[in-house]
């Protein structure tokens, strides 16, 4: 079951994270956290003019929210629906990128490599703590930005 948070102009704009706060806090309160894996989306509604050619990730008021998402819950992978295109859209809001209308999104590779490298490392500890097996998540994630980890990788930490 999908769990969907709306974001509005005004908590975006105010780095509220109320809304997703209240979600994680029911889950974790739950029980259930390991339950919604893969099913978080975010529904953003943030008027533009009709002339703004700008995707969500390159405005700098939606990066930032998401920047202080991503410090606030830094394992939220973990919950993004990756079918629906959710990681790949929180990735970019995180990770300098450019588009092309060719190839679609191109980002930086260094900055690339560093986020998932970061983001393994985290979301290692955090399903160790939770008592969810990583690996095989871990490579997966790692395959869809096109990595490709080795199993020795995961016995150096």
């Amino acid at each position: 079951m999908t769990l969907a948070i709306a974001l509005n102009f005004n908590q975006l704009n105010t780095l509220d994270l109320s809304s997703v706060q209240t979600a994680i806090e029911n889950l974790l309160q739950a029980g259930t956290i390991t339950a919604h894996e893969q099913q978080l989306c975010f529904d953003i509604h943030y008027p533009r003019e009709p002339d703004d050619p700008r995707e969500l990730s390159e405005i700098p008021e939606i990066r930032l929210w998401f920047i202080r998402l991503d410090a606030q819950y830094p394992w939220l992978p973990f919950l993004l629906d990756w079918k629906a295109g959710e990681l790949a859209r929180y990735t970019a809001m995180l990770v300098p990128h450019q588009f092309s209308s060719k190839e679609g999104i191109q980002f930086n590779p260094e900055a690339l490599e560093i986020f998932l490298m970061h983001k393994i490392f985290i979301l290692h500890d955090w399903m160790q703590q939770q008592g969810i097996p990583s690996q095989s998540r871990l490579k997966s994630m790692g395959q869809m930005f096109g990595y490709d980890l080795e199993d020795t990788f995961f016995e150096m930490f």
